[in-house]
């Protein structure tokens, strides 16, 4: 394990320059892959699902610690550097060819789990979005650890009086809990992106009852698809809505920008 070659050698030798098209930027630096790797805690024998390996380079910083990783790639260039690596981690490294936006990773999966991943920018927020839906909660995977723009960061973890406050705030904070842990320059990444990168933490939390996500989502597309306009005019197409507010005292003539996490909550049990 401790023979690995470098892995700018492993991309050069099998020919893997980053395409655009995927959204590929690798990092080479193995201190920093060990940290974004270190970012859940220990994974000693844990259970990873890993979206978008490429080459590798984060996928030996979790083997090196420990977990069996899951990998998911859609890119049948990078599959032979993988299979070396899982040469090297013998019986701890599973790579499955196909699109993580169109697989089930936790079918893969059986038991509790850790998503770890660089992923790839055009597709991250999507996936992260489909991640922290769904009724069943808490989810089955433990912790997300995810790199993302430093915008798409902010949105995450912004609150009410943050100017990237919105939508994605509310769906990633009413039941879990997310944080920036590592800020990455955009020089580490080869190509360098045109943007800075923040790698996301977030954990489950403790659900609020009565509310269904389904509805939580709903209200939140309406009030910050027109999110310049009074709620009384971005929410009179949800039925209910305009009753909901009057019932919880929220003056109808503010925008959605200004309401906490808790009001969308609020606004969504009233309508269930």
């Amino acid at each position: 394990m401790g023979d690995l070659p470098p892995l700018r050698d492993v991309v050069n030798r099998h020919g893997l320059l980053a395409q655009k098209a995927l959204g590929q930027n690798f990092l080479f630096d193995e201190q920093l892959l060990a940290r974004i790797a270190a970012v859940p805690g220990p994974l000693r024998d844990a259970q990873v699902l890993e979206i978008g390996p490429g080459p590798g380079g984060l996928t030996r910083a979790l083997l090196r610690g420990g977990a069996y990783v899951t990998a998911i790639e859609m890119d049948r260039r990078c599959l032979p550097a993988l299979a070396e690596l899982g040469e090297a981690f013998p019986g701890r490294l599973r790579v499955v060819e196909g699109d993580a936006v169109k697989l089930d990773g936790a079918s893969l999966i059986d038991g509790g789990y850790h998503i770890v991943a660089n992923l790839p920018y055009n597709v991250g927020t999507a996936l992260f979005t489909g991640w922290l839906s769904g009724p069943v909660w808490p989810p089955r995977w433990q912790s997300l650890t995810l790199m993302f723009q430093h915008e798409v960061a902010a949105r995450i973890v912004a609150h009410v009086d943050d100017d990237a406050y919105g939508r994605l705030a509310i769906l990633a904070q009413w039941r879990a809990n997310p944080r920036i842990a590592i800020k990455v320059h955009r020089s580490a990444f080869t190509p360098p992106p045109k943007v800075m990168s923040a790698v996301v933490h977030v954990t489950p939390a403790a659900m609020p009852d009565g509310v269904c996500p389904r509805m939580l989502e709903r209200v939140t597309e309406a009030a910050f698809g027109q999110r310049r306009k009074m709620l009384r005019q971005s929410l009179k197409g949800l039925p209910g809505a305009l009753d909901a507010l009057a019932t919880l005292d929220i003056d109808p003539s503010r925008r959605a920008e200004t309401l906490r996490v808790a009001d969308f909550v609020a606004i969504a049990r009233v309508l269930a």
